[in-house]
C-alpha cells in the first residue's frame, strides 16, 4: 500500500517539473491543483479498458495533471484499480512522489466486482448480506444505493485496497440525496448525512482520507422548491457541527457546462441573506468545486453545438470555458486514447480567460 497524501510542497513540486504555467493551476487548502483533471467513468469491465485507463491516467500526469478523479462503482471497482496501477507504475518509476497528486473516490453506489463472474444480486448478498454490513431495509427501493456508515466504511476499505493506497485524499458521498430521496423525508436524509459525516471525520482521524465531500447530480443545482434541493450553506453548518472549524467537508462535484449552466447562473442558493449560484456560494463558503460531464459524453463537440470563441476546437472550448468560470477548481474529462488525451490536454499549453473577460464572454453569450 502507497502510504501519504497531497501535500502542499509535493504539489507545489509538480507544478514546477510540469514545465507548464502556474495559471493552470488552482491553489486550495494549500494544494497546487490542475485546472483539469481526468474522470474514469465510461468503459466496459474489461482487461482491455484496464490497460487503456492506466495508460490514459499516466499519460495525463506526466502531461501536467494532478487531479484523478474515480469512483469504486465506476466499472464495477476496475476504474480504482486502474487508478492505482497507473500511480503504482508511476511511483515506482520515480516518474511522481505520492504527494504530488490528488485522488478522489466516491462511495454510496452498489456495485459488483468486474474481477467476479457474478451478477450483482449475487455480489451483494454474498459479500455484504451474510457478513451483516448490509441489512434489510438499508438500501434504497431502486436497490442501488446505501448510506449507512457500516456500509461506506467498508466500502472505503475496498477503494484503498483497488487504489492501493493508505490514504485517499477526498471520499465523496456519491449522489445521496438523488438517490434516497424517494424513500425518506428531506429531514431523514440530514439526519443519515450528519451520521455519514461523523463517519468521514473518524476516518480523517484514522488517516484513511483527508477530506470528503458530496458528489451529485441534481441537489445544488435545482430550484428550493425541488425535493433534492441542499443549501450548500447548511451542509457546511453540519460540517461545523460535527468536525468544528476545522472539519473535512470542503469539496463538492457536480455537473457543469454549456449546456448544464445552472452552477454559474442560477441563484438558487443562500448565503449571508444574498441569493447567489452555487458557484458564488463555494467561494463563500470555502467550498472547492470540481465539475463533470465536461462534453455531455460526447454530445457538445458536434458542429455548431457550442457557440464559438477564442478559435478553439470545440473539445478545448468546453474546456476553457468551465475552468476559466470563478469558483471551479477543475472540469473532470473522461479520455481513454492516447489521442484524446494529447488533444484535451492541448489546454493545459493556453491560458484560462481572465475575470473580466469571463464576464464579458457570459454576457455576450446569455444576450
Amino acid at each position: 500500500m502507497i502510504s501519504g497524501f497531497a501535500t502542499a510542497d509535493g504539489t507545489q513540486k509538480f507544478l514546477q517539473n510540469s514545465g507548464i504555467n502556474s495559471l493552470n493551476f488552482n491553489k486550495f487548502e494549500n494544494l497546487f491543483l490542475s485546472n483539469v483533471g481526468i474522470g474514469t467513468y465510461l468503459g466496459d469491465p474489461d482487461n482491455k479498458t484496464d490497460e487503456l485507463v492506466k495508460n490514459a491516467v499516466k499519460q495525463s500526469i506526466l502531461s501536467g495533471v494532478n487531479v484523478i478523479d474515480t469512483a469504486i462503482n465506476y466499472r464495477s471497482q476496475k476504474a480504482e484499480r486502474s487508478v492505482g496501477k497507473a500511480v503504482s507504475e508511476l511511483i515506482n518509476e520515480k516518474k511522481i512522489t505520492r504527494d504530488q497528486i490528488f485522488i478522489s473516490s466516491k462511495n454510496g453506489y452498489l456495485t459488483n466486482d468486474g474481477d467476479i463472474p457474478e451478477d450483482l444480486i449475487q455480489y451483494v448478498v454474498r459479500e455484504l448480506g451474510k457478513p451483516g454490513i448490509i441489512r434489510e431495509g438499508d438500501i434504497n427501493s431502486d436497490y442501488n444505493h446505501c448510506m449507512t456508515p457500516a456500509y461506506l466504511s467498508d466500502q472505503l476499505d475496498r477503494s484503498l485496497k483497488n487504489l492501493n493506497l493508505e490514504c485517499i485524499d477526498l471520499m465523496y458521498l456519491h449522489n445521496g440525496i438523488e438517490s434516497q430521496i424517494k424513500d425518506i423525508s428531506k429531514e431523514e436524509f440530514l439526519e443519515k448525512l450528519k451520521s455519514v459525516f461523523k463517519l468521514y471525520e473518524q476516518k480523517r482521524t484514522e488517516g484513511k482520507i483527508k477530506f470528503y465531500g458530496m458528489a451529485t447530480w441534481e441537489c445544488f443545482r435545482v430550484t428550493k422548491e425541488n425535493p433534492q434541493y441542499l443549501s450548500l450553506e447548511d451542509i457546511v453548518e453540519m460540517a461545523k457541527e460535527i468536525g468544528g472549524d476545522n472539519h473535512g467537508f470542503k469539496f463538492i462535484q457536480l455537473p457543469f457546462n454549456m449546456s448544464y449552466d445552472q452552477a454559474l447562473l442560477a441563484k438558487n442558493q443562500t448565503v449571508e441573506n444574498k441569493s447567489v449560484s452555487v458557484l458564488e456560494s463555494a467561494v463563500t463558503l470555502g467550498i472547492g468545486v470540481f465539475t463533470s460531464v465536461p462534453f455531455m459524453q460526447g454530445r457538445l463537440l458536434s458542429p455548431g453545438t457550442m457557440p464559438e470563441f477564442n478559435d478553439l476546437k470545440p473539445s478545448l472550448r468546453a474546456l476553457q470555458f468551465i475552468r476559466s468560470s470563478p469558483g471551479v477548481l477543475a472540469p473532470l474529462v473522461g479520455q481513454k486514447t492516447s489521442e484524446h488525451v494529447l488533444e484535451n490536454l492541448e489546454i493545459m499549453n493556453i491560458l484560462p480567460i481572465t475575470s473580466d473577460d469571463f464576464l464579458s464572454l457570459v454576457k455576450k453569450l446569455t444576450t
